[in-house]
């Protein structure tokens, strides 16, 4: 009997066969047609589209018989758990997939199904933003732009990232990838993890480790603060005024954790108050970012549309994992990236 996997987001013909390759135990299912087109490289979610009568019923067939999914049906997100009945194990493309899961009820829904994530996937790009956004501030690359748009030639001082204090709030694979590259440039590095209980700070490339009750000990040290943490009911708003008051004068947010974790309007007003320096954010309260908010215009805030993970090559770091994880399922043993 063949193990039926669903390939739910659009994935190049490459990828597809790569896939199949894994085991000629496995019939692997790609329907382009009946899946979203992308709207750029590894875009799993796909522009607007809507199926035919015919083709619905023959979708519906595919996600009720298949054993493995990869990745979410965005056309069937409130209904899954009742399609997809014969499902055992679903491959998300995200990383911060819990929150999702738990309100959607699909842990309680779909019992006897394991979820995986890509969690570690995006850790490359994610760093690279945060120096990207660090660097900018750091050099003075927006007053670079204005600058030359005028063709004036007029010298100035950058600043250096050595010996500047890094504090990342959340030492996943993500944070551990930030806190790498910031021993590169010669930063000092204090993480702020969850469970700090047989952390060993070497290894996770931080010169200290605190636990999240202490985030206020530590800000006033923070002259770039990284936010990588989920949203949970701790993390929610947990950069408010009093917060950004902590930090030094001068300092630098960067968020690629989730928009629930900042407050949008005290930030704001660090802003333009010139407490903070500068902010990079790649994720809002609310998304897409609405028209009317003052963050579009605020000359030392970037706007990144949740963008910061995806890389042309994420498609295929996906498909290695899911085929690491092919092998594993078939010979019964444990997944990685077990949510």
């Amino acid at each position: 009997m063949p193990v039926r996997v669903l390939i739910a987001s659009f994935l190049e013909p490459e990828y597809v066969e790569q896939i199949r390759a894994v085991d000629s135990r496995l019939e692997v299912i790609y329907e382009p047609a009946l899946i979203a087109k992308p709207r750029y490289p590894a875009d799993h979610k796909g522009d607007t589209f809507e199926r035919s009568a015919e083709q619905e019923e023959q979708w519906l067939k595919l996600l009720a018989e298949s054993e493995i999914i990869f990745d979410f049906d965005q056309t069937h997100l409130d209904d899954l758990p009742e399609l997809a009945g014969s499902a055992k194990w679903l491959q998300t493309t995200s990383s911060g997939v819990a929150r999702f899961l738990s309100e959607r009820g699909y842990d309680r829904r779909m019992p006897n199904t394991v979820f995986t994530n890509a969690a570690g996937i995006h850790a490359q790009p994610l760093a690279e933003f945060c120096f990207m956004v660090m660097t900018i501030f750091n050099k003075g690359f927006l007053r670079l732009m204005e600058e030359q748009k005028a063709k004036r030639w007029e010298r100035y001082a950058g600043f250096d990232l050595s010996n500047k204090t890094i504090v990342i709030v959340g030492l996943g694979k993500v944070g551990e990838e930030v806190a790498r590259l910031a021993k590169q440039f010669r930063m000092n590095v204090i993480g702020v993890k969850r469970s700090t209980i047989h952390a060993d700070p070497n290894a996770l490339n931080v010169d200290e480790i605190y636990p999240p009750d202490a985030l206020d000990k530590v800000l006033p040290r923070a002259e770039f603060l990284v936010l990588i943490a989920p949203h949970t009911a701790e993390t929610e708003n947990m950069m408010g005024g009093d917060q950004f008051a902590l930090m030094p004068s001068d300092a630098v947010l960067v968020n690629i954790g989730r928009g629930a974790l900042v407050d949008e309007a005290a930030l704001m007003a660090s802003l333009n108050s010139g407490h903070l320096r500068g902010a990079g954010l790649d994720v809002f309260q609310t998304e897409p970012l609405p028209q009317d908010s003052p963050l579009w215009e605020m000359p030392n805030v970037i706007v990144s549309p949740h963008s910061a993970s995806t890389t042309n090559n994420e498609n295929q770091l996906i498909t290695d994992l899911f085929c690491q994880n092919l092998h594993l399922y078939l010979a019964g043993r444990p997944l990685i990236n077990v949510v």
